[in-house]
């Protein structure tokens, strides 16, 4: 097993950096054959030296993007997602790299067509790439077989989970902790190559654990919340064992001051960008129906603090009539033809550009939800308030990592997971991850209808 592994992550490594050494050489053809006869014509001059250093900086930008957006992660996420992660990374690495040569030739900015042939040709090369490498994945690395052990409640929806991946995994048999370990310690040494344990005792939970970590075999746990709260805490060595310690608050003085400065900053100068967009968005939503233009709802922010967040319209006016707060489900026919437009390109959140700057909300946090829809989650989900231990957000763990629809108990555990690992660098890692999902379309669909929201069946551990 471990040796099939290893050579899971050569294989994969190799075709990664295949992929990337082919768009490097693009780069590496235009420049020799464009740029730089340009440049040495208007006595711009680049030795070998200089010639090596602009390419070596392209291949690291382009391999840093990758590996932030999952480019890299072939055979982990779906062929669709290595595809549009690394078009994105690719199309981002021409644009910083087009500045750069910009900033060293003034008139360049004006002699883009060899740029946008680069870019042509570099997604049609993913488009090959991402469609053999998953070929070869597939056909070398079978789906791991794997064994399910529950409690008490209902496996469906970590059945649904892992049966979305069905070229990585398996689930051949389920078992119950009722069963007894020495039934499942029997069991998960046949054939399986590694177990899931989904929502049984701690104690009983720590000794399969023990179990299975000492005989080397793979294990898949759905956390706790404490588990998450655990997982970011923060470790002592004053005394001769190990303490972990969970902080009183969440984000540090000098935290906050960070995370306000580039709130302010960043919302500002996305306002000025942003403002013909919303000025177009803003006719287009009073042209179709003469309704108000801007939808003002109360939400919650830090501490349960109470503010209303501006977000262009997109349902019809009378779209809550009964005066009932309800999450938008999949095909709701309370969204406007121009509502799905908008919020199929985001252009609905642009307004809490205004809601950031004027301190209700940061760029990178929980976001916020409405005081009925809290009241309802907490009746099921105490631990729902945790999310308010900082201020809410445009988007963050639960919308980079989640989707519109993933349950409450799971939006709840992603957003622990970010207060727990706070930090100015993962901040600004989440604002470049979000520019990728604002365009995925699975990241703004609706609750299914009868899907699981604020019940005990959501996953309450």
């Amino acid at each position: 097993m471990k040796k099939l592994e290893t050579s899971r992550r050569i294989i994969r490594l190799f075709l990664s950096l295949v992929g990337l050494a082919v768009q490097t050489a693009g780069f590496v053809f235009v420049w020799f054959s464009y740029y730089k006869p340009m440049m040495e014509a208007h006595q711009i001059r680049f030795w070998i030296k200089g010639d090596l250093l602009l390419i070596a900086i392209y291949a690291i930008i382009l391999l840093l993007i990758s590996e932030m957006y999952g480019g890299m992660r072939i055979g982990y996420l779906k062929t669709w997602d290595v595809f549009f992660s690394q078009v994105f990374s690719t199309l981002g690495t021409d644009v910083i790299m087009y500045a750069v040569l910009s900033l060293m030739y003034t008139k360049l900015i004006t002699y883009v067509v060899p740029m946008f042939v680069l870019m042509g040709a570099q997604i049609l090369w993913i488009a090959v790439w991402t469609a053999i490498s998953n070929l070869i994945c597939s056909g070398l690395f079978p789906p791991r077989n794997l064994l399910l052990v529950s409690g008490e409640r209902p496996t469906d929806d970590i059945e649904r989970k892992f049966g979305s991946r069905p070229d990585k995994y398996r689930i051949c048999k389920k078992m119950t902790i009722s069963e007894g370990l020495e039934a499942i310690t029997e069991e998960i040494e046949k054939r399986y190559d590694g177990m899931i344990i989904w929502d049984i005792p701690t104690g009983k939970r720590n000794q399969l654990l023990k179990y299975c970590y000492g005989r080397s075999i793979r294990v898949y746990v759905m956390p706790k919340i404490s588990d998450v709260l655990v997982k970011g805490t923060d470790e002592l060595h004053i005394f001769d064992t190990p303490i972990y310690f969970i902080r009183e608050y969440a984000l540090t003085v000098e935290q906050r001051l960070a995370k306000r400065c580039i709130d302010v900053v960043c919302s500002f100068i996305l306002i000025i960008l942003t403002s013909p967009l919303m000025l177009i968005t803003a006719i287009i939503i009073k042209c179709y129906d003469g309704g108000p233009i801007l939808y003002h709802q109360t939400r919650c922010t830090i501490g349960a603090r109470r503010f209303e967040i501006y977000k262009f319209r997109s349902m019809r006016v009378d779209a809550e009539k009964d005066g009932v707060a309800r999450l938008a489900s999949k095909g709701d026919d309370r969204i406007t033809p121009v509502g799905k437009v908008i919020r199929a390109i985001r252009f609905d959140e642009l307004p809490q550009l205004f809601n950031i700057l004027k301190g209700d909300m940061s760029f990178i946090g929980p976001r916020p939800e409405r005081p009925e829809i809290i009241e309802q989650y907490t009746s099921e989900m105490p631990e729902f308030v945790f999310r308010m231990k900082v201020k809410a957000g445009l988007a963050g763990y639960a919308q980079v990592y989640g989707k519109y629809n993933t349950t409450p108990y799971d939006k709840l555990k992603l957003d622990l997971a970010y207060i727990e690992n706070y930090s100015v660098w993962l901040d600004l890692k989440l604002m470049l991850l979000t520019l990728k999902v604002l365009l995925s379309p699975d990241s703004t669909e609706g609750v299914e209808s009868g899907q699981i929201t604020a019940d005990h069946n959501s996953g309450k551990k």
